[in-house]
Parts: structure tokens; sequence; C-alpha cells
């Protein structure tokens, strides 16, 4: 009978024991995760909307958690209150500059709260100090864009659908020119001619030249040509060479 009784106090102390450090563990658990064991600072920030972050969720500093959202209140018809709790040894990089934006963890995560370092050099941020803010497009924002691109895309398809359909039955200037065949023969006459016109221009301005009348001044207009061409050459020359007894003379 005695040993009955000693096995069950055994199994009773055995099950209160594991009852009992597996109630520390999760005690410290979350502690640890609202930083009750350790030295926190609180800062605030004004948000216009916060895109359903709550009290709880974790806020990061170059995506590392630093901190949790404490409180969150409603102040005004525009703006909400949004207070953290961040680890005290965070408090030195982040700048009186830094702001404060809401992001999400992955594409349908929960929301979290992200500060950016800010500028260095500039002053460390103080307990119980207000952050600037940066207000992201939401969702429901970029959804409402989206429908309105694809409305538009929808309208451009449609349009596009009515001016192939007319230049398939060759209405329009467009149709006309891809479909009409006595259209397109005056056009490839066209650039026959002028194709023709340029090769008689080429062959007048050569006999020009041999022309005893015009040779002088074609030979003059050449003369120009290649004076002003020296002019440039001897002018780029001039500066290459003042740029290299400048830096000869800087290195001196």
């Amino acid at each position: 009978m005695e040993n009955k009784n000693t096995k069950k106090n055994i199994r009773l102390g055995i099950f209160v024991t594991i009852g009992l450090g597996l109630f520390i563990a999760a005690i410290y658990f979350i502690g640890n995760r609202q930083h009750l064991f350790s030295k926190t600072i609180t800062l605030n920030a004004m948000f216009k909307d916060i895109s359903g972050l709550q009290i709880g969720n974790n806020v990061r500093f170059s995506g590392i958690n630093v901190g949790t959202v404490k409180d969150i209140q409603i102040v005004s018809d525009s703006f909400v209150k949004v207070e953290m709790e961040i680890e005290a040894k965070t408090q030195k990089f982040i700048k009186i500059d830094s702001k404060a934006l809401i992001g999400s963890e992955g594409l349908m995560g929960n929301k979290v709260l992200n500060i950016s370092p800010g500028t260095p050099g500039t002053s460390v941020i103080k307990d119980g100090a207000k952050m600037g803010t940066k207000q992201l497009a939401s969702l429901d924002d970029i959804m409402v864009k989206m429908d309105s691109v694809a409305g538009n895309a929808v309208y451009i398809t449609a349009d596009l659908k009515g001016m192939m359909g007319n230049i398939h039955a060759g209405k329009g200037t467009l149709g006309k020119l891809f479909m009409d065949d006595v259209m397109a023969n005056n056009i490839d006459a066209t650039l026959v001619n002028v194709k023709s016109s340029s090769k008689n221009l080429n062959e007048n301005l050569e006999a020009l030249k041999s022309n005893v009348l015009f040779r002088k001044g074609f030979k003059k207009k050449e003369a120009e040509e290649k004076k002003a061409l020296e002019e440039k050459q001897k002018a780029i020359d001039d500066a290459k060479k003042e740029k290299e007894k400048t830096q000869k003379e800087k290195e001196k």
C-alpha cells in the first residue's frame, strides 16, 4: 500500500515539476517578447492610416525585431497615435530624423512597424520623442489603381481592334496605304522617281565640278572646308597642350 502511494506521489511530483517548468518557460518567452526583462524606451508616431497595425505587433530596425507596439490611440479624425516600446540598447542607432513606416511580414502576413536608420552624424532620438513617419500606399490603393489600369487597357484594346478592322477593310489613310493596290503602286512609282532624281542630281554635280566655269567655286569651297577642319584640329591640339602644361605645373 505504501509502495502504491509512493509511486503516485512520485508521478504527481514529476507532473507538477514539468508543469511548473513549462509555466516558467512560457512566462520567460512572453516576457522576453514583450521586453519585460530588459530596459526599454518609448517612442511615438502619428499616422493617417495604420493599415491594420495592432498592439503587440513587432517593431523592426534594419530588419531586426527591437520592440513592440505598446498602444494605439485615435487622437483626431485624421491621425492615429502609435506608441512603441523599444529596447534601450537600440536607442543609439535611431536618429532624430529616422522615419517610422508600416509594412507587412510577406505579402499577406502580419503588420510590422519599420524604423529607418536616419542620417549618420545626427543626434540620437530621446526617450518619449515623436518620430516622423512615411505613409506607403496600401494594398487597397494599389488594387484600385490596378483596376483603373485594367479598365484603360480594355478601352485601348477595343480602339486597336476597331483601328485594325478599318485598316483591313481599307478605310482611312492607313487602310488605303496598306490595302489599296493603286496607292501602293503610286508610292512605289514615287520612290522610283525620287531615286532616279537623286541619281541625276549626283551626276549633274559631278558634271559641274568638271566644268571650267564652276570648278573654281568647288575648289574654293573645298579649300574653306579644309581650312576650317585644320583650325578645329589646331584648337583641339592647343587645348590638349595647355591641359598637359597645367597638369605638369600641378605635379611640381
